[in-house]
């Protein structure tokens, strides 16, 4: 899963595909890159971050994924797949009006609860993200926010996923993300990681999305975000060996190339 981020004050890019047509040029290559799936949100969720209006999420996104759309369909070819990252009703509604097929929830169906409903009239898939709390005061709450940080998170996301069902979304179409950085601290994120594989339990396919984060950066003493490729890449690998199916990631070259590598050696060449 490719990433695109259409705010002004993204910490992986620092806002440079807020305009339109910036957006679009940067879309166009993470699914030349061989992105499976394009990941494009208009709000940054990123520790600290307030909300933004469900006008200026719309006006970030659905005009993008339209023009994606109708880019394909114009050359004759497969549309992309696109996952909307919100999580405001209306603004998943125009997306999916606009041609996204997946919505990614970082609140894991806390922020409004009328959005279970929306996509379980659509039968799209969704991804429910752990998370505490909001962006803006998450990471105050994480020192004491849990017992054992991977049992607590398992359990908060079986509750997730009764919760969709209990509103209609069939069990095959809801994908988990542990929610590494949200609401948690580095020894938090570093033991989700390495019990990543617990989270089969759910049944559930699972999302990763570590790629560039502060994690990355404290424990490699990477300080610029846009250079943590290979740490991020590191932990994908990781991932990968414990049955994950999904990474979110910002250097889509960069993990396909390692993971062919790791793959050819898993497999004997």
């Amino acid at each position: 899963m490719g990433i695109l981020n259409t705010t002004p004050d993204s910490f992986s890019d620092g806002g440079r595909h807020r305009d339109s047509n910036a957006a679009l040029a940067r879309a166009r290559t993470i699914l030349a890159e061989g992105a499976d799936i394009l990941d494009i949100g208009g709000e940054s969720t990123r520790p600290g971050a307030a909300v933004v209006s469900v006008a200026d999420e719309i006006s970030r996104t659905a005009p993008v994924i339209a023009a994606l759309i109708a880019a394909s369909r114009n050359a004759g070819a497969a549309a992309p797949v696109i996952s909307l990252d919100t999580r405001k009703t209306d603004v998943a509604q125009a997306g999916l009006t606009a041609g996204a097929r997946i919505i990614n929830d970082v609140s894991g169906l806390r922020f409004d609860p009328d959005l279970a409903d929306l996509v379980a009239e659509q039968e799209c898939p969704l991804i429910v993200m752990h998370s505490i709390a909001t962006p803006d005061i998450m990471q105050s709450l994480a020192e004491n926010a849990y017992t054992d940080v991977v049992l607590d998170v398992f359990d908060a996301l079986s509750a997730t996923i009764d919760t969709a069902v209990a509103a209609g979304i069939a069990r095959e179409r809801i994908v988990v993300d542990p929610g590494i950085g949200f609401g948690k601290t580095d020894d938090h994120n570093l033991s989700l990681i390495a019990r990543v594989s617990l989270f089969h339990g759910l049944g559930c396919p699972i999302l990763l999305g570590v790629s560039r984060k502060g994690l990355i950066g404290r424990v490699s003493g990477e300080a610029t975000a846009d250079r943590r490729g290979p740490g991020s890449a590191g932990v994908g690998l990781w991932a990968v060996s414990q049955g994950v199916q999904i990474l979110r990631v910002h250097d889509i070259e960069l993990h396909k190339q390692a993971i062919a590598l790791w793959w050819a050696a898993h497999i004997g060449g």
